[in-house]
């Protein structure tokens, strides 16, 4: 214990923030020098799933044996007891606090969320900022204005949260990282968003988050203007759909010289957009490295479908690219072709990584890898892996 003792403070405190945050509270009672040690952590990590409470090794009543599930007046008990426990923390806090998790379950309202962010705010020392709301219902958790006080942010990631906020706010002008998820808000509060972060590197739009549509004539074009400085990018394809319908050029007025991953989830070649949304990104971003394309593997509505020729696209080059990942490869409409085009567009290519969907036929895995080996490159050696 001694030995640990010794350590210095920034040592312990690292130490600290590897537990959750009950355990490292109850590291005050080792001895007087440990009363204080984890009220100066600066990552706080609450989890309403991995809480506990005295009450939740309690014997059930008979009501919660006999329907097979817990009280309500259980479930409130435990969340009041974790909001006291959060509230605890930061009001014994010392020092900043650089990084911020919550993880629970909510209501459509939850005056306890807001007065925590507002809390933040007056901080003003938060770096990072991780929200996983689960709402139980179709819409998300209402974020608060005060979310968009915490200027210092370089890390913002948002999941099962609403964003309907109508003011003006102010610019993120740190923020690095922005990663929505399940997040519901309008296209232009978006681009809002988007324009508010003049520095952010790394986009995610991923499964479940929902832009309404707002009549605005918003195009993709506009969306990714926004985006000045990317460089790591990740859409699922469904959720950038709507802004695709109005204007798709060849390629963006101004490039996205700064891309070098480029992940696209669920993206069909048959879409009456897929290829034209692809070709668009890579025609715009002369310097990408690495491109990731995880295939829609469900039959498409007749209105949906689209008809190409990879021929269209043969302009196409890609100078840096030096890996290529296709998951749930089906051989489906121009997929092969696609392969064969990027191996003879770039001339640094040094990786191919192919993952068939589940239920590919074994028999034509073989001939698919041996015309692939067989395929002009124009880099020297490609690596295949299947």
């Amino acid at each position: 214990m001694d030995r640990i003792s010794k350590l210095s403070i920034g040592i312990i405190e690292t130490i600290l923030c590897f537990l959750p945050i009950q355990e490292a509270a109850r590291t005050s009672i080792l001895s007087r020098e440990w009363r204080y040690h984890w009220t100066k952590i600066p990552k706080l990590v609450f989890n309403e799933y991995t809480f506990e409470v005295s009450t939740d090794r309690a014997e059930p009543s008979v009501l919660e044996q006999t329907f097979d599930k817990p009280s309500k007046r259980r479930e409130m008990h435990k969340r009041c007891k974790f909001f006291y426990a959060i509230y605890q923390v930061l009001l014994m806090h010392e020092g900043p606090i650089h990084e911020f998790t919550l993880s629970m379950g909510v209501d459509t309202s939850c005056v306890e969320i807001d007065q925590i962010l507002r809390h933040l705010s007056k901080k003003n020392t938060l770096k990072m900022l991780k929200l996983s709301f689960c709402a139980g219902g179709d819409v998300g958790y209402k974020l608060p204005i005060s979310l968009f006080s915490l200027h210092q942010l370089t890390s913002l990631y948002l999941s099962g949260c609403a964003l309907y906020q109508q003011r003006s706010f102010n610019e993120f002008g740190y923020l690095t990282t922005l990663h929505l998820e399940g997040v519901w808000m309008y296209e232009k509060m978006l681009l809002r968003l988007l324009s508010s972060c003049p520095f952010l590197k790394s986009l995610t739009l991923d499964n479940g988050s929902t832009f309404i549509y707002d009549d605005g004539h918003t195009t993709i074009v506009d969306l990714l203007e926004c985006l000045p400085v990317i460089e790591y990018l990740y859409v699922v394809f469904s959720f950038v759909e709507d802004f695709l319908r109005w204007r798709h050029p060849k390629e963006l007025p101004t490039a996205l010289v700064h891309l070098k991953y480029l992940c696209i989830h669920d993206l069909s070649f048959s879409h009456i957009y897929g290829l034209p949304f692809l070709a668009l990104l890579i025609r715009s971003s002369p310097n990408l490295e690495k491109l990731k394309l995880v295939m829609y593997d469900e039959d498409l509505e007749e209105y949906e479908m689209g008809s190409f020729t990879l021929e269209d696209y043969s302009d196409i080059t890609l100078e840096h690219l030096n890996e290529l990942e296709i998951i749930r490869f089906s051989d489906a409409e121009n997929e092969l072709d696609f392969v064969k085009l990027i191996m003879a567009k770039s001339p640094v290519l040094k990786e191919v990584w192919i993952s068939p969907c589940y239920d590919f036929d074994k028999d034509k895995e073989s001939e698919i890898i041996k015309i692939l080996c067989f395929t002009p490159c124009a880099a020297p050696l490609v690596n295949i892996m299947w």
